[in-house]
């Protein structure tokens, strides 16, 4: 199966299915010398655990991290770093009775086309549980960026249509609530909300925000590995994501050049712009302010109402999809979108140390 690695020179290469034995990550082009232990990425991984509140997966999974190789003494040694986590409460036998179905917006049928045989449980290697990998991947990313003054914040912006305007972001509320939202009154409308999908056997999707502060401008390629465009794939690649945009996105197109343009200032030499639209990204590089990225979540396919659907052999029939599962994917996926742009840019930062004659010239010297 090709297309499980990511990456140029920061490269991870995820593993594993829901319902096999394990999942996890090789993490190659880390450089040696940087502080990393298991509860560095156990905290990451927490974020996405499941079983965190009525609106996640009764799925009781610790998904606890097992460092395997490529530390030594709390430190990296630059060679690769693999990383596993362990299943520990597979229900494979909640998905034989759909073990020849084809559900809708699943991968199921796409999956039986190109390769004429699929792992039914839980979705193999197109269920949400790959992300494990890309998440401990991220981890140690962001350890790299933060040496560098880099940080990331991601957040669920909306759920279905309860969605928090700008001007009332508490970025200190995403942690005091389940659905990791900038604002707890907002949290709550949304809680209400999910408890009436649940009630009605359906589910909700929402958008999740990314800022990026401390990246340098410069960083990126200007043709085909756009620092946006690098961000849109690798945000793009997880399984849940339907849109992605930087800065004013969509909304770009309804404005005039004169409004849309982020006009430059400079204060004692110190270059700056008065806006962003752009997000932070001007010609596929980075212009040193904050970079905005948002991704849109569809609604968490499996649910429990009676759909229309064929099975392998043809036959129109309908199903009712029991088992666990989120009735939003949203807040487990805000740190699946973190972790895939901390992954990007620590790649493209060190793509960028050859950009330069001086760079090359002060790193020997």
């Amino acid at each position: 199966m090709a297309g499980s690695t990511y990456g140029t020179l920061f490269t991870i290469t995820t593993w594993g299915e829901s319902h096999g034995p394990a999942l996890g990550v090789v993490i190659d082009g880390c450089p040696a010398g940087i502080s990393l232990t298991a509860s560095d990425i156990q905290i990451y991984l927490n974020r996405r655990r499941p079983g965190q509140s009525s609106f996640t997966t009764a799925r009781k999974e610790a998904d606890e991290i097992e460092i395997l190789s490529g530390v030594f003494e709390g430190r990296t040694t630059g060679t690769p770093i693999s990383l596993i986590v362990r299943n520990t409460d597979q229900r494979s036998h909640d998905y034989s009775k759909i073990m020849n179905c084809y559900r809708p917006g699943h991968a199921d049928y796409t999956f039986d086309a190109k390769y004429g045989f699929r792992d039914y449980r839980g979705g193999g290697r197109t269920s949400g549980r790959e992300t494990i990998g890309r998440v401990a991947a991220g981890a140690v990313a962001s350890r790299i960026l933060d040496q560098l003054g880099i940080h990331l914040t991601a957040y669920t912006r909306s759920i279905g249509d309860i969605s928090i305007p700008e001007s009332e972001y508490n970025y200190q509320d995403i942690a005091n609530n389940h659905l990791y939202m900038p604002n707890c009154d907002y949290a709550k409308k949304a809680s209400a909300y999910l408890k009436q999908c649940m009630e009605q056997k359906d589910s909700a999707g929402g958008i999740i925000e990314c800022v990026i502060d401390g990246v340098p401008a410069g960083i990126g390629e200007p043709v085909f590995q756009k620092l946006d465009a690098s961000l849109a794939k690798a945000i793009m690649s997880i399984g849940a994501v339907k849109g992605v945009e930087i800065g004013d996105g969509f909304r770009a197109s309804l404005a005039n050049g004169s409004t849309n343009n982020d006009e430059f200032q400079a204060d004692h030499g110190q270059i700056s712009k008065v806006t962003n639209h752009s997000g932070g990204v001007l010609g596929g590089l980075s212009d040193g302010s904050r970079i905005i990225l948002r991704a849109a979540i569809k609604p968490t396919p499996s649910i429990a109402r009676s759909q229309s659907t064929v099975d392998s052999s043809g036959n129109n029939i309908s199903i009712e999809i029991t088992g666990r599962h989120d009735p939003v994917i949203v807040p487990r996926a805000v740190v699946v979108v973190e972790s895939m742009a901390a992954v990007t840019l620590v790649d493209l930062l060190m793509q960028n140390m050859t950009s330069r004659i001086d760079y090359l010239k002060d790193f020997y010297s």
